[in-house]
């Protein structure tokens, strides 16, 4: 799917902000990515947290972003072992992992929405 086709992006639903792309939203400035809510059960339904300035926390699910990714996914889930570091316990923790578990590929995603370029669209 592209996410950059869609009329309508996401809505905010306190101050009723739209964002037309995905690319709008990750660049717009009042926007911060926050957290992530690991779903071990199905990672694509895990989400990621965001902050917007009007202060309402937005929640959208790991796969709208997962063609963000192209390296290697592993199929193993290495949560507990002994080089795990539990970065995907904790919903604050943003860094990627060093573990090749199959968790690895949503820490990357995370790098690359803390990366995007942040641009202030003007209204019009």
């Amino acid at each position: 799917m592209n996410y950059d086709s869609d009329p309508t992006y996401k809505i905010c639903s306190k101050c009723n902000t739209i964002w037309k792309t995905r690319s709008d939203y990750l660049a717009d400035p009042e926007i911060r990515l926050v957290g992530y809510q690991v779903n071990f059960k199905e990672l694509e339904l895990g989400l990621f947290l965001f902050n917007h300035a009007c202060m309402t926390t937005m929640a959208l699910e790991a796969n709208l972003f997962s063609d963000l990714f192209d390296g290697p996914v592993f199929t193993e889930r290495r949560t507990g072992c002994e080089e795990c570091p539990g970065y995907c316990l904790r919903r604050s923790e943003l860094r990627s992992c060093p573990t090749h578990c199959e968790c690895a590929w949503i820490r990357e995603v995370l790098q690359v929405i803390m990366e995007w370029q942040k641009v202030k669209v003007l209204p019009g």
